[in-house]
């Protein structure tokens, strides 16, 4: 939703319509023109033959039999083709832009209603693998803003287009994708499920948590007990999951994710901290030593850091220095960017959890 306007803005905008109105025609700036329209979906086997379908089948360890069948229903997705291509070069990294699309009150709201249907799951996935529950909102509340969106794709035809026809103009990925629609079959034969019932992104990932299917056979969970591993529909095994994850990309109870810090003036001192990106690579006092200013808090840790710069468009850059759990939550999606995001919504979403209670103090900036 938009922001309401001011009487003041809006009193200025039908201004300048009345004058836009009144200029001559020719003064008027030329529309672009819209958008092509994606191509229409087609069947897979209109692009790759059955045989070469039975040998995938084989290689990946599945029975070409009950596989065939399925994949004859696959569609190949020019929108899926579109959506993979990597943004247009030449724009800015903004971070206060990409933040603001997360940390907004409708988001931290549904945070805070997720955290209230779900407190003693993410109390249990804490205790169990050290993960804060601010962390796993987070996630959760980036990926799919608390389940609201999971994606719109059969994830058969996402995994199929991106296996088979994969877009040329990147670098080719389509054995990955391949690797993961063989994934996506082993979980739906376990879970006694319909591959093309399954709906997700673009790319394949499925549920609360955005697990891609090799995710979902490797790191998910049944948190709640009840047989089966369900990230679409159990916000509990979601949970669970995201936790199970995070611990097992090396996450450390208690440790803090990031500390601030100024760095130098000097460019090739600032380029020098910055070429490790998010590997922790110095000591506080090391950076000390650079010329940066560590702040007090990150002098005490006596870990490593890595020096992140998140960018601001024409504006100065931001600087944080990481620390291995910030890394660890920047294998969930390889951006610094995602991770401060993550960050800073679950840490939005638990003040405004904590306001909430009787008598509770103001929550934290």
């Amino acid at each position: 939703m938009y922001p309401r306007l001011s009487l003041a803005l809006g009193a200025a905008l039908a201004l300048s319509v009345l004058l836009f109105t009144m200029a001559p025609a020719q003064a008027a700036r030329p529309r672009k023109p819209p958008p092509p329209k994606d191509a229409p979906p087609y069947p897979l086997t209109d692009k790759v033959p059955a045989a070469e379908l039975a040998r995938f089948a084989i290689d990946a360890g599945l029975d070409a039999a009950e596989v065939l069948p399925v994949l004859t229903q696959a569609q190949i997705q020019p929108s899926v083709q579109r959506l993979v291509m990597p943004p247009p070069a030449g724009k800015a990294k903004d971070w206060s832009a990409y933040r603001a699309l997360f940390i907004e009150p409708q988001r931290i709201g549904a945070g805070v209603e997720f955290w209230n249907a779900n407190a003693a799951a993410l109390a249990k996935a804490e205790n169990d693998y050290g993960v804060p529950p601010e962390i796993v909102v987070g996630v959760i509340g980036v990926e799919t803003f608390y389940g609201r969106i999971m994606g719109r794709y059969r994830v058969l035809d996402a995994l199929a287009t991106l296996a088979f026809a994969f877009p040329t103009g990147r670098s080719d990925r389509s054995a990955f994708f391949r690797t993961e629609l063989g994934e996506f079959f082993k979980l739906a034969k376990r879970e006694g499920a319909d591959p093309l019932g399954y709906l997700g992104s673009y790319a394949g990932a499925m549920g609360l948590a955005q697990f891609m299917p090799g995710s979902w056979n490797r790191h998910a969970i049944d948190f709640d007990g009840d047989g089966h591993i369900d990230l679409i529909g159990s916000p509990a095994d979601a949970i669970g999951s995201v936790a199970h994850y995070l611990s097992e990309y090396g996450w450390q109870r208690g440790m803090m994710t990031h500390y601030s810090v100024a760095l130098p003036a000097d460019t090739a001192t600032r380029a020098r901290l910055l070429t490790p990106d998010v590997v922790p690579s110095f000591t506080a006092r090391e950076l000390q030593a650079a010329g940066a200013r560590p702040s007090e808090a990150a002098m005490d840790f006596d870990g490593k850091v890595a020096v992140v710069e998140l960018q601001n468009g024409a504006k100065a850059a931001s600087h944080v220095l990481g620390t291995s759990n910030f890394y660890v939550v920047t294998r969930y999606n390889h951006s610094s960017y995602y991770a401060m995001a993550v960050i800073e919504l679950g840490r939005a979403v638990a003040n405004a959890w904590k306001a909430q209670a009787p008598g509770a103090a103001a929550p934290a900036p």
